[in-house]
């Protein structure tokens, strides 16, 4: 056993960043019109009932707004998906999620208050006045709560506890909260009354939300698998507890699907039909067949070990952006952990040189595909490294380490997949190393 990285005997973007930045320049204007519609409309501020209830008008608007933003970021629009990644649109889902809900705690705390000093009343008893009396405000607050609920099931530790099915589920709940709190935010907002212009675009900001949700999450699928009738080929084992699904259809050329990608998958299969898991692809697609390759990590991804073939498949996709369109160097290294090494199999076949694959995993039988990989090295005259052993005990991400391993690495790109911890050291080991933060590229397991 192993514990730094042995080499296998068989030897040896601008593009991108101008897309991720567009769509955060987008929503910082976004929220400088809502900051300006609140502007216009308010003639003055005086008093501390009028400082407060103004405060409170703000920060609604603002998580009016962020709510639909947060919507549209999980909307599974193509050129967000590609072109940001679904990784990084997840952590601005999340880091948003944050803001929205302090600015919807913000925004309930301080108009109760700034009503309650306007009308000489106890701010409890003003709740009740507002919630009970005020219009589409108990629907309102039936949202506020089911934010903080999601929000709660969404911290790191209640996550840990949680089936990747079950959190899914929750957060649909999002859905409703923002049809119960559209009402109020025109019924009671000072901002919309008597301003038709202001009434319209706050419409045309939900309708096209919505619009996006329908399509690209219900219309978009149901077209894409219709068209390519996909169903499961065969199933295969690869390790203990791994398995890799064969999956044919008509004119799969046309998803224009690549390596690294992913799709979210169902499988029209009892106890399965209803959840849409999101699984790499493990070879470069094909018009013949796609390939994914899945750990028994829950109910779900265990059960798929069952697929009969036949068994037809709705698919979404292709999404993500972790291809080779991000790389900038002609040198490559890839570095898997455990499963992780799902999309980095096709990349390590399909991207233009030859790659270096560094393969961490914690015993020799939890190697997935060593066979095809030793292949693969050898056809390409590409290289091949393993580090088997506990974690703990291992030197494989110490910067010195990789140095050794692979020369010159400050001039390569890397791509980091595996488990969050390891992602973690090895990024921080690359950074030791002196490769850029901008020629690292990662995928996180994290949901």
């Amino acid at each position: 056993m192993t514990h730094t990285f042995a080499t296998s005997p068989l030897g040896t973007s601008t593009f991108t960043t101008g897309r991720r930045a567009l769509p955060l320049g987008l929503i910082g204007l976004g929220a400088a019109a809502v900051v300006l519609l609140w502007w216009r409309s308010t003639a003055a501020v005086a008093g501390a009932d009028g400082w407060l209830t103004e405060a409170g008008r703000l920060t609604g608007l603002l998580a009016a707004y962020g709510l639909a933003v947060l919507i549209a970021l999980m909307a599974r629009v193509p050129w967000l998906e590609r072109g940001v990644g679904t990784d990084r649109l997840t952590r601005w889902h999340a880091t948003g999620g944050r803001y929205v809900i302090g600015l919807s705690v913000a925004h309930a705390l301080t108009v109760i208050w700034g009503y309650a000093l306007a009308d000489g009343k106890d701010v409890a008893g003003e709740t009740v006045t507002m919630v009970l009396t005020f219009p589409d405000v108990l629907k309102a607050t039936v949202a506020l709560l089911l934010l903080v609920g999601i929000a709660a099931v969404s911290a790191r530790r209640a996550r840990a506890r949680m089936r990747y099915e079950t959190w899914y589920l929750l957060h649909f709940y999002t859905y409703l909260a923002a049809w119960l709190a559209f009402g109020h935010q025109l019924a009671t907002g000072a901002q919309f009354a008597g301003d038709p212009f202001a009434r319209a675009a706050w419409y045309a900001l939900y309708l096209g939300v919505a619009a996006l949700l329908v399509w690209y999450r219900v219309l978009a699928p149901v077209r894409l698998s219709l068209r390519h009738r996909m169903r499961v080929a065969a199933v295969t084992a690869e390790a203990p507890g791994v398995v890799s699904i064969h999956i044919t259809g008509r004119d799969l050329g046309a998803l224009r699907a690549e390596a690294g990608q992913f799709f979210r998958w169902r499988f029209l299969a009892r106890g399965l039909w209803w959840s849409a898991n999101p699984y790499s692809l493990s070879a470069p697609p094909t018009d013949e067949g796609l390939r994914i390759t899945v750990k028994a990590l829950g109910d779900h991804s265990a059960a798929l070990a069952r697929l009969r073939p036949g068994t037809r498949v709705f698919a979404e996709g292709p999404y993500g952006a972790f291809t080779g369109r991000l790389r900038s160097r002609e040198r490559v290294v890839l570095i898997a952990g455990g499963v992780g090494i799902t999309p980095l199999r096709a990349l390590y076949e399909s991207l233009p040189g030859r790659p270096v694959l560094l393969y961490r995993a914690r015993s020799e039988d939890d190697l997935v595909f060593r066979r095809e990989l030793e292949h693969i090295a050898a056809a390409r005259g590409a290289e091949l490294h393993y580090s088997v052993g506990p974690r703990a005990a291992s030197r494989a991400f110490e910067p010195g380490v990789l140095d050794q391993v692979v020369p010159g690495l400050r001039h390569c790109d890397a791509y980091v997949c595996g488990p969050p911890e390891m992602t973690r050291e090895a990024i921080g080991a690359l950074r030791a190393a002196g490769v850029p933060k901008r020629r690292i590229h990662h995928e996180s397991f994290e949901f």
